[in-house]
């Protein structure tokens, strides 16, 4: 998400400082919600302008760079292997998360195909 100007930001503080209208009433013209126009004057008390603060960051992934090299070998090994025994091996070997999503993950993030081989019956199939 991109953040508004610093030059869009300023003018919507100045308009309300000096009293043009109420919050609502700007918010309305000027395209945004009456929150915002809040969070930019609390922003500017707190820390004296209102330019856009930096990304918080986020959660850190769970696939590191060792974990990516096993899921790759992995596929490369045995191409046909579900998403599930991709997790299980990995977490054997790498004693990281071995959740199916987590695997789908390292699989796109890789580029990696998976290719079923359907001459091979799989135990239980009968």
């Amino acid at each position: 998400m991109v953040s508004y100007s610093l030059d869009l930001r300023k003018r919507r503080v100045d308009a309300v400082e000096r009293g043009v209208g109420t919050k609502r009433a700007l918010a309305t013209l000027f395209g945004v919600h009456a929150s915002f126009i809040d969070k930019l004057l609390c922003q500017k008390r707190a820390r004296g302008d209102s330019a856009p603060v930096p990304h918080g960051g986020g959660a850190s992934a769970k696939l590191t760079e060792p974990a990516l090299r096993i899921l790759t070998d992995g596929v490369a090994e045995t191409p046909d292997a579900r998403l599930e025994e991709l997790g299980a091996q990995r977490k054997k070997t790498a004693r990281g998360a071995g959740s199916h999503s987590t695997s789908c993950r390292g699989v796109q993030a890789r580029g990696l195909t998976r290719k079923k081989d359907h001459t091979r019956r799989r135990s239980g199939s009968g």
